[in-house]
């Protein structure tokens, strides 16, 4: 593989990926729905209590020094009339999957790597000239302005390879369009620090600082040799090599591992009649994800942190498939029954795993349970899917319409990959 080369130079190439990231996303998908929150301080919040959290701040709550995670009695303190938004997670997958769609529109070569960031590579496209993509990129901005809102700005960036074009996409917020090749690369890094590299965080930063290395530039003159048995200590060294240098090594797509779902309980409790109601919703969400993908599962997985930050977990392998909601369920509750501590709950999450498609599927010469169920599951699957999510569902879940609402998935390209495609022919 190329990483293993130890002597790369820098990749000479014309940039032909392009990175584009919707500035403060929420948030300004809020203010292009409501002129009245435009040049305001606003927040999306997990909760707009308290004890919440900002998870989107306006380029004005931003200027105050309001961003991601600032809990909100801290945002308040900081600004009184800020605006505090609970998530509208359909808004914002409409508003995202019009985009996918425009982009889609320029080349299939596109990757959604979150809620609100997307990699296209020009580099099979034999329409556009690589040459010509800083014209093109502009034509983009204005594309979107036309069709999403004339308050929809996007950042974009250029490069060789993947992290030069994010690197480049996060130079002038908030709607800038920059270009990282041979030629700058080196004038770029000399103006970043090292925590301004995507993947660089303050453990990695001070592995680096350990061995003299305290700028971009010094991590680009260190030797793949180094950053291998002495930085990274794996091959995640000749990958930092080589994606310094302009090399693609990040556009590698692995397959499905788990299918799982987690849920912050406002307060905490030690409630098992509830805490089963919770479980099982999450067993629905994510029984659902499975079926969509046509998997089951042969393993189960919990864990809980509870209102003493301590944390417990446990994983199991099932002797039976799981599939159905209640597959699921049933596997989560002996998990559960096997805590070891009573005490209030803070946090708790599931997840299955050890996956396999269900395409093809072996027939069974007799109508089994296990068919029956599996009958039954996407049966109910296709109700919720023309009527709504949560139509059909369990009868321990009652009433929990506003319990564990919609979430939206952050870095889950598979998900969104799904989600979008529902909408490329409606927008194309």
């Amino acid at each position: 593989m190329a990483y293993l080369n130890e002597t790369a130079s820098l990749n000479q190439a014309e940039p032909q990926v392009m990175h584009i990231d919707l500035n403060s996303a929420f948030s300004t998908i809020e203010q292009q729905a409501n002129p009245l929150l435009r040049g305001k301080p606003v927040g999306v919040c997990s909760y707009t209590t308290p004890g919440g959290i900002v998870l989107a701040a306006s380029y004005e709550a931003k200027a105050l020094g309001i961003g991601v995670g600032t809990p909100v009695r801290e945002a308040r303190a900081i600004c009184p009339d800020m605006i505090f938004l609970m998530p509208d997670p359909d808004k914002y997958f409409y508003v995202n999957a019009r985009l996918y769609a425009l982009l889609y529109r320029y080349t299939d070569d596109l990757t959604p790597l979150s809620i609100d960031e997307f990699v296209i590579d020009f580099s099979k496209s034999r329409q556009i000239h690589r040459q010509a993509l800083p014209a093109l990129g502009r034509s983009i901005k204005d594309a979107i302005r036309k069709e999403l809102g004339d308050y929809m700005r996007v950042n974009i960036g250029l490069g060789t390879n993947r992290f030069l074009a994010k690197t480049a996409a996060g130079l002038h917020k908030p709607d800038g369009l920059d270009v990282i090749d041979a030629r700058n690369l080196q004038a770029t890094y000399a103006k970043l620090s090292l925590r301004d590299l995507c993947g660089i965080n303050y453990r990695y930063e001070a592995r680096l600082n350990a061995l003299g290395i305290f700028t971009p530039l010094d991590f680009l003159d260190a030797s793949a040799e180094t950053l291998h048995r002495k930085v990274f200590r794996s091959v995640e060294g000749y990958r930092w090599y080589h994606r310094l240098r302009g090399w693609e090594v990040d556009g590698v797509q692995y397959g499905r591992k788990s299918f799982g779902n987690d849920f912050s309980i406002h307060i905490a409790t030690d409630d098992s009649p509830e805490l089963a109601r919770y479980l099982m919703k999450l067993c629905e969400k994510t029984g659902r994800r499975l079926r969509r993908h046509e998997f089951i599962a042969r393993g189960a997985h919990l864990w809980l942190l509870y209102d003493n930050r301590s944390y417990w977990h446990k994983s199991a392998k099932i002797h039976h498939t799981l599939y159905s909601t209640n597959d699921i369920f049933t596997a989560v509750m002996q998990l559960f029954a096997q805590r070891p501590e009573k005490r209030p709950i803070a946090k708790l999450g599931i997840s299955v795993f050890a996956l396999e498609p269900t395409n093809p599927e072996q027939l069974e010469l007799f109508n089994t349970v296990t068919t029956r169920q599996r009958q039954v599951a996407k049966a109910s699957d296709s109700i919720n899917d023309t009527y709504g999510d949560f139509t059909l569902i369990p009868a321990l879940m009652m009433n929990m319409q506003n319990t564990i609402i919609k979430r939206v998935p952050f870095g889950a390209s598979k998900d969104l990959k799904e989600i979008y495609r529902t909408y490329i022919n409606a927008y194309l």
